[in-house]
């Protein structure tokens, strides 16, 4: 009977234990910074979804707080680490719309050029994603030389120039393949003029004299102007 007591006791123990910890994990009026903390703690520990519920719940209840702005970067961060790049980008153009002033800027710049960085196709697919990954990283230099996000992007922005050409090099040489001289030298061309110093100028410049001597030897042969002679002047007389 007495094992039994405390059995009881035991168990009445742990549950007011357990109903305690609950009411301190959900505690009804949290502060801003205890929301961010929380939201943080989620973060670190890759529950990307939980982060940005409590993210985005420190936005809509506190708007003014001074934690605020950092859930914006934590949810658009978190939603980048999920690799949903498409929402991340979303929360990125938006905070850089709200707060184009902000210290974090170049930050937030260089995570959207990176959102289309990660996403660049093989070669031999549409690099509509590596194109916009180099404008990004271009814009970010421009506007904040002096950035170590700038020097960041400088690297990544190599690497888009990289696979851009390479790209036109791989159309450039199936062109060149089938024949279609014209085509292909337009691509060369294009490398040559936009994409120089990648490690492709001296098979361009090949590619571009071998398909200007094929053009050359399969342009249709120029017509001869027929020179008319004028009447001598005597016949009018």
């Amino acid at each position: 009977m007495h094992s039994k007591v405390i059995l009881r006791v035991i168990i009445c123990t742990l549950a007011l234990f357990i109903a305690g910890c609950a009411w301190w994990k959900t505690k009804p009026n949290p502060t801003p910074e205890q929301l961010f903390d929380e939201a943080y703690i989620d973060y670190q520990k890759g529950h990307y979804d939980e982060a940005i519920t409590l993210f985005q719940k420190l936005k809509e209840e506190h708007p003014l707080s001074k934690v605020a702005i950092l859930a914006e970067i934590g949810m658009a961060d978190s939603y980048y680490y999920k690799e949903e790049y498409g929402e991340a980008e979303t929360a990125y153009m938006e905070f850089i719309n709200l707060h184009p002033a902000n210290k974090d800027i170049p930050y937030v710049m260089y995570q959207l050029g990176m959102c289309h960085y990660n996403q660049m196709s093989e070669l031999d697919r549409d690099q509509s994603e590596t194109l916009k990954a180099k404008k990004g990283f271009e814009r970010l230099i421009m506007r904040f030389p002096e950035s170590k996000y700038a020097s960041m992007a400088g690297k990544k922005l190599i690497d888009c120039k990289k696979r851009l050409a390479e790209h036109e090099f791989y159309v450039g040489r199936f062109y060149f393949k089938m024949k279609e001289y014209k085509a292909a030298l337009k691509r060369f061309e294009n490398i040559a003029s936009n994409y120089a110093d990648v490690d492709l100028d001296f098979k361009v410049n090949q590619f571009i004299e071998e398909a200007k001597k094929h053009l050359a030897e399969n342009a249709p042969p120029k017509e001869e102007k027929k020179i008319t002679t004028p009447p001598h002047p005597s016949v009018f007389f």
